[in-house]
């Protein structure tokens, strides 16, 4: 579908120090940027929460041709109860297991498909190759379907990803060669997001946001979030569209003009995020309210 590309996944965490930790010291992704909010995102992209939160965007490179990851941080939240809807990142890295190595990070599966887990238990998959330095180390993202017709036809036939391959256990998709891949694991139960459940984004041509949601609406499909606009303190405003996939699975859909500037790498987003990490008053706030963290 031309003018589209794959952004990110986003995934709720609740230990920020040691998830920031895991993310640089193992995986080897840069800080390109980090904001905090006062209050809950009208697009629900903190989840369904209306208080204090913050984004912490991380990745290999710039988010123009590399498929990163959102942190989201809520204040006060220690931790999310995981469903079976993500199954996991892909990396090409051996440098990440030498990371982990390293770190004394436990490596699972060490000899068949090694995997790392994140604070939280998020999985990412490890393929023990060289790190390339000139495309995204990232090759795909997995996500579990309930029924694979249903799945196909909604990614494929109405969102527009190319298949480039499918079997009866799986399906790798996609909107560009050079693009980091969705992949369908066709798991044959029902999809459970529990408390973690993320979202997966993608950038369009702001001209087809109105349309991807009238085209989903005419088939009944779901909308989360009908177009709207989000502001960013101090940076560019952006438009979305905020869908849910038949199992269940958020998408969202961000007006490519708009996401390019807000997106661009801050040189400041490594002092930002210290600052917010020193700053963290969150067990102190809620002790004074006379309460705690608690898990989501």
């Amino acid at each position: 579908m031309s003018g589209r590309r794959a952004l990110h996944f986003v995934f709720k965490v609740g230990d920020r120090p040691a998830t920031i930790k895991f993310f640089k010291d193992v995986l080897g992704m840069k800080i390109l940027r980090h904001e905090e909010f006062e209050e809950g995102c009208k697009a629900t992209c903190n989840g369904p929460y209306d208080g204090k939160w913050s984004k912490t965007m991380v990745g290999y490179g710039p988010e123009d041709n590399h498929f990163v990851c959102e942190l989201t941080y809520n204040y006060g939240l220690s931790s999310y109860k995981l469903g079976n809807d993500f199954i996991g990142l892909n990396i090409k890295s051996s440098q990440v297991l030498l990371n982990a190595e390293s770190q004394n990070w436990p490596i699972h599966d060490r000899d068949s498909s090694p995997f790392v887990e994140a604070p939280g238990g998020y999985k990412f998959y490890i393929q023990d190759e060289l790190q390339p330095t000139d495309a995204d180390p990232v090759q795909k993202v997995a996500l579990a379907s309930s029924n694979k017709d249903h799945s196909l036809k909604y990614w494929s036939e109405l969102l527009g990803l190319k298949v480039y391959s499918q079997s009866e256990k799986q399906a790798l998709l996609g909107y560009a060669d050079d693009q980091a891949k969705l992949e369908l694991q066709f798991i044959g139960q029902k999809v459970d997001h529990a408390k973690a459940f993320g979202r997966i984004a993608f950038s369009c041509p702001s001209t087809q946001l109105k349309l991807i949601e009238s085209e989903v609406k005419a088939v009944g499909g779901t909308i989360l979030t009908p177009f709207v606009s989000l502001d960013t303190p101090g940076k560019a405003t952006v438009q979305v569209v905020i869908l849910a996939d038949p199992d269940g699975h958020e998408i969202c859909f961000v007006g490519d003009e708009g996401f390019r500037e807000l997106s661009r790498m801050d040189p400041e987003a490594d002092r930002l995020l210290s600052q917010a990490l020193a700053a963290d008053q969150s067990d102190e706030w809620f002790s004074k309210k006379g309460r705690s963290k608690a898990e989501a």
